[in-house]
């Protein structure tokens, strides 16, 4: 079978997070700067290949999820509705909120919010030619079978782990068959008596002529579900992503205002460059002459706040008027070169939404070592952050690059983060960039 159907992605958020020790719900909770379910909602929303989204979320949360959705700009939500108690109930709900129109159908855990847009792509392509489809990853664990014994559990059977898989999400099929799966549940008075987990396990059940074909998920597509849980998406979340390769011309048409000393070392990729320097009488610290330069310019679809120069040594030995030095063209200089930017990058982001482009600010961080570096890098990197979400609405990404290779590997890095389209990373060019 080949058939160009819409797909649907449908975000599972019915769970109350009792597991996790609160007393909202788990898909509620931030981590790294945003909610759960608001993650799972970006990833769906900038996949290609989805042209919709349905979220089935915990009864009497609806509404925040469309405050969240509205204020998020995320366009692919169709509906948002009330899930049901079980997993299963759930996904029936979900059903009926599709329509009978045929379509490809991803059922995903909501509280699953480090999928990878590899996945969703990999899904969506294997239903061009299968009508079941199921992520999952080798069990890296030995799995045993527990059966009575003397005093408790003893080891039954030790199964095959070359075999065994543990199953992710999302789990994907044609509507008609996870439709006609579901009513053959429903109609089975036993079906209660031992429900099945997942989706998968029901078209297992009452479709087992169907073969659900396997595609490889990721180590990092974890279920938020345990307090431990939290504290492991968080770091994983702080994980750069890879920066890809830009075009040679990617830029080409495009104003980078580049606010420091130096323009970038090697080809510009088309771009029409602007350096505004402190000889110039721009001072990061100062936000009026920040401001003025950008205005001055006019057109600016990418900005770039250079590093300056880094700083070591022990904070006590550091002197009042250091430490302003390094907060003032560190932390403020972000501040304030992000205040002024943001009008000029959200005109290029409705410039350029046509043509697939979007403005940008990126914040370079010098290298350096001791205290006073250490908690200027983490403010800019926290602010990056915490920007990206703010601004996402406005079309505008927002990255941030710890310096410290050959000031070419730097300048070839930043301009291939301002060609992708990555926002809220934190990228040590020495590991990522290299």
């Amino acid at each position: 079978m080949d058939s160009p159907l819409r797909s649907v992605g449908v975000l599972l958020a019915g769970g109350v997070g009792q597991r996790v020790g609160l007393s909202t719900p788990k898909q509620l909770i931030e981590v790294a700067g945003r909610t759960i379910i608001e993650h799972s909602l970006a990833v769906f929303e900038g996949a290609p290949e989805i042209d919709e989204v349905v979220v089935l979320m915990t009864p009497g949360y609806a509404g925040r999820v469309r405050e969240i959705v509205a204020a998020g700009g995320y366009r692919k939500v169709g509906k948002v509705v009330d899930g049901g108690a079980s997993r299963t109930e759930s996904t029936w709900r979900a059903l009926a909120a599709l329509g009978e129109r045929e379509c490809n159908v991803l059922l995903h855990d909501a509280v699953r919010p480090l999928l990878e847009p590899r996945i969703i792509t990999e899904c969506v392509r294997a239903l061009e030619t299968h009508e079941a489809v199921n992520v999952a990853i080798p069990s890296s664990d030995t799995v045993f079978t527990a059966v009575p014994g003397p005093g408790g559990e003893v080891i039954g059977e030790v199964l095959d782990r070359a075999r065994l898989r543990r199953s992710q999400t999302p789990q994907c099929f044609r509507l008609s068959v996870i439709r006609e799966a579901y009513e053959r549940a429903m109609a089975d008075p036993t079906f209660g008596d031992l429900p099945a987990t997942d989706d998968c396990g029901v078209v297992l059940r009452y479709l087992p002529e169907v073969p659900i074909h396997l595609v490889p998920g990721s180590e990092h597509n974890i279920k938020v579900t345990h307090p431990a849980d939290l504290r492991i998406a968080e770091l994983l979340f702080g994980l750069p992503a890879a920066v890809p390769a830009g075009a040679p011309d990617a830029l080409a048409g495009q104003v980078v205002v580049v606010v420091g000393e130096s323009a970038p070392a090697g080809p510009a990729r088309g771009a029409d460059v602007r350096v505004l320097t402190r000889a110039d009488g721009v001072r990061p610290e100062d936000f009026d002459t920040v401001a003025k330069a950008l205005d001055d310019v006019g057109q600016a679809d990418h900005v770039v706040l250079a590093a300056g120069a880094g700083s070591s040594g022990d904070l006590l030995a550091a002197t009042g008027d250091g430490v302003a030095d390094v907060v003032g063209a560190g932390q403020l200089g972000a501040l304030n070169v992000a205040r002024a930017a943001h009008p000029h990058l959200r005109a290029a982001a409705g410039r350029s939404r046509q043509a697939g482009r979007r403005g940008s600010l990126l914040l370079q961080v010098p290298p350096g070592s001791g205290a006073l570096h250490a908690s200027g890098a983490a403010a800019v990197a926290a602010l990056t952050r915490a920007l990206a979400r703010e601004w996402a609405a406005d079309g505008v990404g927002v990255n941030c690059v710890n310096t410290g290779a050959s000031p070419l590997l730097v300048s070839q890095t930043s301009l291939d983060i301002l060609i992708s389209d990555l926002s809220g990373q934190v990228i040590d060019v020495l590991v990522d960039g290299a």
